[in-house]
Order: C-alpha cells, then structure tokens, then sequence
C-alpha cells in the first residue's frame, strides 16, 4: 500500500515567475520518497538497511533555493536531451540547428534552462504521481512543440520513472532522472566501499571533452569490464582510473530488463536498475568537489555518489550507428526505468 500526500515546498523567485513549489511524498512499508514540481526533484529516498533502519541515499538540499542555484543536477528530470550534443550542433530533415554552449564546447542536460530548471504541473494518481509539461517550439534551441509526461509510482520496494512524449516537429530527445545515490546514507564520505555490477558488453570511449568518439568498445579486458560485481574504490585504484563517467551500451530492445546491481556490504543496502533504454551513464561524481552545502549541513566531495543514468546514448543524433535519437511527428516516445530497493 503507497500512500501519497502533497505539501508546499517553497515559491520560485519572482524573476523566475513566481508560482508554487510543491513537495509529493510517496510512502510504503519499505520506501518513502519526495518529488518536487520543479524539476520533477527527487530531493528524498529513505530505504531500509538489514536491520529495518530508514536513511536517506540521495544527495540534495533542505529548501528550494538550493535547487535554483546552480547545482550537478541532483535529483532532476534532465532534457530535452540528457548528457552532451558535440559542439550544442545537429541536423534534422537537412537542416541545422544551434543549441545552448554550456559544458566545454558541448550542450548538456538540454542547455541553460532545461526541464530540470522549470516548473511541472502535476496531477496525484493512486501510488505516485504525474508531472506534464509543454516544452515550445525552439525552447534551446530545439524544434517542435513537445509534450512531456514523467510519472512516479512507488509499489513496495518499487520506484518506477515513466517517460512520455509527443512532438510537432522531428526532434532529438532522451530524458533521464539524475539522482545521486550513496547507499550508506547521503553525506557518507565516500562510494569506494560499494560493490557495483553492469550487464553491458561493451561501452562509448569519450574524448578530452566527453563527446563519444564513435567507437563501440568492448569491455573484456578493461577497466569497464563490470559484468561481475566490483568493489568500487578498489576497482579504480587496480586500474589507475580517476572515475567514471561512461555510457555502458545495453542489450538493445524495448523490453524491461536488469541493467545495474548496487550493493553495500556495511548496511546491505542493494539497489537494482531495470530500464527500457539503450545505455546508461554511470557517473562516480568525479566533479564534486565538497563545496555545496547540502542537507543536514552536509557536503558532497568527490566521489561521495554515483548516477546511473538510464538513457540514450550520448551524441547520438549527430551518430547514425547509435540508436536513434529522433522523435517523429504522430509517434510516442515511451521509457520506464525502475530502481528497486532491497537488503542482503
């Protein structure tokens, strides 16, 4: 049984326009979790340790300013397209379009205001809830109207993230959720002591500016190689890495399907991914650097949290042997992703 309330959280400042921020807070025996209407925020997942002990395992802040300033896109719903589009650059129907500069010489997370930076409106279902918006014509720089629904429902142990969208005009889309998760409790020092697993064969090599350079690796052999749980600080000092911030490519097909396993030997907290997408981005926070402030007065430094980032393949659209990136008139996109909590 979900329980599902709404709450206020806060008001955007009157350059953003004002308007009501809400909390909604979804409860079972073995999960709760609150979603913002800005951003679609998960600000707060409390899941249970072996010994049925609540701790919060996402990073955040206490009160909405921390989230309209600038901030690593804690918890937030990111698009129109998640990770990097090379030089903000790509072509549609012949011809190009220019998208905001705003990570090196790339776009990322959609651009300067992306669907992480807006308010949603909502709707309360049974188990969860549903947040729409209508991104315009040229929002960013992208083309065509486009109507988004992201729906949350809790079920048990259960988080189920539900993306839908249509559009007027051709247009690249990927949409993930980018919560940062630290299974010992948010605030933990570190994530070296978790043991990680990743169902992919191979995965995207990236150049200086994390653009994919077109190669589809091979993991065999190779640090990337997370096919067989690793212990995570010990993984990356046995291969001389500084973190990863990868797309791991996944068996391609629409069906739901196991990608990711965390585990936390100390609390044996676990944390499975199962998605619809083709890849997912595992990220180690390799940019923190421990000078936000987070909840509870906390700070986040380098490597204190990992992202799992189910979503289409960064760079895609300016790809053409990368699934399709393209959103075509009178067609749905429709991805789920689900994170289910457990102990071990």
């Amino acid at each position: 049984m979900t329980t599902v309330r709404r709450e206020a959280f806060g008001r955007m400042p009157p350059e953003e326009g004002g308007g009501e921020v809400e909390k909604f807070v979804l409860q079972s025996d073995s999960v709760r979790v609150e979603i913002l209407s800005f951003g679609c925020i998960i600000t707060t997942l409390e899941t249970k340790d072996r010994d049925g002990q609540f701790s919060d395992i996402v990073l955040g802040f206490d009160t909405l300013e921390g989230y309209t300033r600038k901030h690593p896109f804690f918890g937030a719903v990111v698009g129109r397209v998640a990770n990097r589009i090379a030089n903000g650059k790509f072509s549609v129907d012949g011809k190009e379009y220019q998208l905001f500069i705003n990570n090196g010489p790339n776009s990322l997370h959609g651009g300067a205001k992306g669907f992480d930076k807006v308010l949603w409106s909502t709707e309360v279902l049974p188990n969860g809830v549903r947040f729409f918006r209508l991104s315009p014509d040229g929002e960013e720089g992208y083309p065509g109207d486009l109507k988004v629904w992201v729906t949350y429902t809790l079920s048990g142990k259960e988080l189920a993230i539900n993306y839908q969208a249509q559009t007027s005009k051709t247009t690249p889309i990927s949409l993930t959720n980018h919560s940062y998760f630290n299974l010992a409790g948010q605030g933990s020092r570190d994530v070296y002591d978790h043991e990680i697993s990743i169902e992919a064969d191979s995965y995207l090599p990236v150049d200086d500016t994390q653009i994919p350079t077109g190669e589809v690796a091979a993991v065999q052999g190779t640090g990337f190689d997370l096919r067989q749980p690793v212990e995570l600080g010990k993984h990356l000092q046995k291969f001389h890495l500084n973190g990863f911030d990868h797309n791991f490519c996944l068996r391609q097909g629409q069906d739901r399907r196991l990608v990711a396993r965390v585990f936390h030997p100390p609390t044996g907290r676990t944390m499975e991914v199962h998605t619809t997408q083709p890849g997912i981005q595992f990220y180690t926070g390799n940019f923190l650097d421990g000078s936000l402030k987070g909840k509870g007065g906390a700070t986040y430094p380098k490597h204190s949290a990992f992202c799992l980032e189910t979503q289409n393949w960064p760079d895609a659209v300016n790809k053409p042997h990368f699934p399709n990136a393209l959103l075509h008139p009178g067609e749905e996109y429709n991805h789920t992703t689900w994170l289910v909590f457990n102990t071990a």
